[in-house]
Parts: structure tokens; sequence; C-alpha cells
């Protein structure tokens, strides 16, 4: 199974726009990515009407709407741990989530002080690296909100053999 790395933080500290930076550059250097975003209240990635949202809607457990280019699926089940997940992931040098700070993972926590008073996971054991826009001042290693190629060599270094 691939490695994981959660990248967590709070609201508005800039995880999605850290993932968008880092997929092109583990992309560049070779690597298949997975992601899972963690969505804390239920939602919904079906339009009322499409033939997808119609078997869902009549009782089908699981949906999969599948093209030439991607496949999408949707699964009615109760709330499954990220481990369960990784079997939907067997192709993949690397899964990052964006969520999950209560799983047992590494993490990446990103950190802006002009959202946040503190970080998240400060005393977290699972905390591998700090992105943020200050010095940390922790020995947890730390990198700026645009050092891509240099958290990307870190994560390469922990998680990966380069290609």
């Amino acid at each position: 199974m691939p490695p994981i790395i959660s990248v967590v933080g709070k609201s508005k500290a800039g995880k999605t726009t850290f993932i968008e930076k880092l997929i092109p550059e583990l992309k560049k250097r070779g690597y298949k990515i997975g992601t899972v975003k963690h969505a804390y209240h239920g939602f919904d990635i079906d339009k009322k009407g499409k033939d997808s949202w119609r078997h869902q809607n009549a009782g089908a457990d699981t949906v999969i709407v599948s093209s030439s280019e991607k496949i999408a699926m949707t699964k009615k089940e109760i709330f499954i741990d990220l481990d369960h997940l990784l079997k939907y992931f067997h192709d993949v040098d690397l899964v990052i989530t964006e969520g999950y700070k209560r799983e047992n993972k590494p993490k990446i926590e990103v950190f802006r002080s002009t959202q946040h008073k503190k970080p998240l996971c400060l005393d977290n054991d699972e905390l591998i690296a700090f992105v943020s826009d200050i010095d940390m001042g922790s020995n947890i290693p730390s990198f700026g909100l645009e050092e891509i190629d240099k958290i990307t060599d870190f994560i390469e270094k922990q998680f990966l053999s380069p290609h």
C-alpha cells in the first residue's frame, strides 16, 4: 500500500492551495498521486436528476460513472477509516489527504499567522513538518508557503523512492 501524508490545518490556512502546488511538483518527478478530501459534513457530487443520481436514489449502494477519461464512484457506507480507503489507491505512489487530523498518519500542517494565533498540531507526535508564513521556532522541519521544491524533496526523502 502507498504511504499516506495528511495535510492538516485550521480553516482558511491554505491546505487546498498547498496541495494544488504540491501535486504538480510530485507529478513532474514521475510519481502517481492519489488524494482524499475529508468532508466533515455530508456531501453530494451528483446532480439531482442525472442518471447516476437516479440510480443511487433508487437504492443502489455503489454507483460508478465511467468514461474513456475518468471514473467517479459514490458508495453508501457508514464512516470508514482512512486505511479502509487505501484499497482504492493500489496504483499510486503516494496518497495525500486533506484533513484527517485525528488519524494516526504523518501530518504536514499548513499554518498562516494572519489567519490563526497558534498551530493545530504543535503537540501531535505525527506532525512531520510545517508549511507556514513564519518561522515556527520548533524542532519540527518548517518550510515557507512557496518552498514547494524543498517540501517535495523532504517528502521524497522520507516516503518515496526517487524516480
